[in-house]
């Protein structure tokens, strides 16, 4: 009976030490839709932008004037769910900019318009990858013993 009492108020004392508060992680830039107000197209250069968002998160692979600041934040879920995260926020801001450093065009993605987007079905074919791995291997080693032949 004591070792009941005992095991139900171990177990008192963990539930009640459970914090109720949700726990939330961000990633990237904190409030970049209020800061994405901010800044006005063919208005705003780079400097103003750096002052207002710092740097950005990624630039452009073959474009230094094209830059993009992420916001991601997950949200600790319900106790029913034993605290499974799941995405609040996901935004993204994609900045263009001419060749003087002004601000030609911004687009602003949130979680709920990122879902119209549409991505290419095609997938091409890699001619490497059509010969099995025991193939090329064989193949490799024949090329090295005809070599030492000559």
């Amino acid at each position: 009976m004591k070792k009941n009492i005992f095991s139900l108020l171990v177990l008192l004392i963990f539930i009640t030490s459970c914090s109720q508060d949700r726990v939330i992680a961000t990633h990237g830039l904190s409030y970049l839709e209020q800061r994405e107000k901010l800044i006005v197209t063919n208005k705003t250069n780079k400097n103003d932008i750096l002052s207002i968002l710092g740097h950005p998160a990624t630039k452009g692979m073959s474009n230094n004037n094209l830059w993009i600041y992420i916001e991601r934040t997950k949200s600790s879920g319900k106790l029913i769910k034993f605290g499974q995260k799941h995405l609040t926020k996901n935004n993204v801001l994609v900045l263009e900019f001419n060749k003087y450093g002004v601000l030609v065009n911004k687009k602003f993605f949130n979680k709920d318009s990122m879902k119209d987007l549409t991505f290419a079905t095609n997938i091409t074919e890699n001619e490497i990858k059509k010969e099995n791995f025991v193939y090329s291997f064989l193949s490799s080693i024949r090329q090295k013993m005809e070599s030492k032949k000559k």
